[in-house]
């Protein structure tokens, strides 16, 4: 979609945010996506959507650990339009639900500032209570939902029961606390229209830019930019190819999930080595680390006394910044398509992104495209 024009309002949807509310992922199959969270990324299986409780159109799993909600949603139906983002896209991020003080204010002023609306305002409700709520759209065919949900006492929105789920899966406690950032790729030329976007319609600022001489390797480059509401609530980069000898890893998204969407997830803990360790047993994959990385790693961090020889086996990255530190370790592609894939990230006063292991990531996911036949 191409960004619309935008007028001048004074306040802005941004003043009403409360943060993130939930990520839902439309995908092909919600029941074994659910169970691959809970079993993967050790999340807990919070609540049921679907024919039994009166959709007889979808089926959403509620997924909760810390302050992080996931939903995945699957269609019952080829032609509902879950099944055909799904056909088109791969599983992936469909809505970056917000929650606000006030839904019908957050839409109105975002439509008046230049916002194409998807659902206006909009009750839904049961026993428990009532939510109001509205969508906007993004880049791509992704979606903004804005919730308010101080009127309701029930598990997650109307339509959703926590009673017939299935036990937790077994394994160690992963300790994932709440969402860091969420990442958007875009297409060739139109990162400057969207950081526009979001600072005119939402009342968004820049935290940060990085150009492409400081996020490339030798075959490839990518430009990015950092917006957020101001408060640490929503942080959200948003990236764009730049020239290079090779494809590109924002290239390679765009080409398969065909269009702009979210990459990654980052999800913040507050002990990344118990963490990584019980993602590794439960069998989740990450992007691979060459020893020699850690040699100038040391050099890099010196005088902060870090755990050198679990971070070298389990693959974790580490920078600073004047702030602090971070701790940093990314997973493979988590469907079959080379496209969404999740961060793990422990800050330690840290505001920033890692800077410091852009070079690293990147040629780590460049071994992976080489693989794949597609650098």
């Amino acid at each position: 979609m191409t960004a619309p024009a935008t007028t001048t309002v004074a306040r802005t949807p941004a003043e009403l945010f409360v943060g993130w509310d939930a990520i839902e992922l439309w995908v092909g199959n919600a029941r074994q996506a659910a169970a691959w969270f809970a079993s993967g990324f050790g999340f807990r299986l919070a609540g049921y959507s679907g024919p039994e409780t009166g959709d007889r159109a979808t089926a959403a799993y509620l997924l909760e650990q810390g302050s992080i909600r996931l939903v995945v949603r699957g269609a019952l139906h080829d032609d509902h339009p879950v099944a055909r983002h799904a056909l088109q896209h791969g599983d992936g991020v469909k809505v970056l639900a917000i929650e606000v003080v006030d839904a019908t204010e957050a839409h109105d002023l975002a439509v008046a500032r230049g916002a194409r609306s998807v659902t206006p305002p909009t009750v839904t409700q049961d026993d428990a209570g009532r939510v109001v709520w509205s969508e906007i759209e993004s880049y791509g065919e992704t979606v903004h939902r804005f919730v308010e949900r101080r009127d309701y006492a029930g598990v997650y929105l109307p339509g959703f029961r926590a009673d017939g789920l299935p036990p937790d899966p077994a394994g160690p406690a992963v300790g994932l606390e709440r969402i860091d950032h969420v990442v958007g790729n875009v297409e060739l030329g139109r990162l400057g229209d969207w950081v526009r976007h979001y600072e005119d319609v939402l009342g968004f600022e820049q935290l940060v830019h990085f150009d492409d001489d400081q996020i490339s390797t030798e075959y490839s480059a990518l430009m990015s930019t950092v917006v957020w509401d101001g408060g640490s609530k929503v942080v959200m980069p948003i990236n764009e190819p730049a020239a290079g000898r090779k494809k590109s890893q924002i290239e390679e998204y765009l080409e398969f999930y065909e269009g702009p969407g979210v990459q990654h997830l980052a999800l913040r803990t507050d002990d990344i080595v118990g963490a990584v360790a019980a993602l590794r047993s439960r069998g989740i994959r990450f992007l691979s680390v060459p020893d020699a990385y850690y040699d100038e790693a040391r050099q890099r961090m010196a005088g902060i006394e870090l755990p050198w020889a679990e971070l070298q086996r389990l693959g974790i990255l580490v920078d600073r910044d004047p702030d602090g530190h971070l701790l940093q370790v990314f997973t493979e592609p988590i469907t079959h398509r080379p496209t969404l894939f999740l961060e793990i990230i422990q800050r330690e006063g840290a505001k920033g992104f890692g800077a410091g292991n852009f070079k690293a990531l990147f040629e780590a996911i460049e071994r992976e495209q080489a693989r794949r036949g597609n650098l």
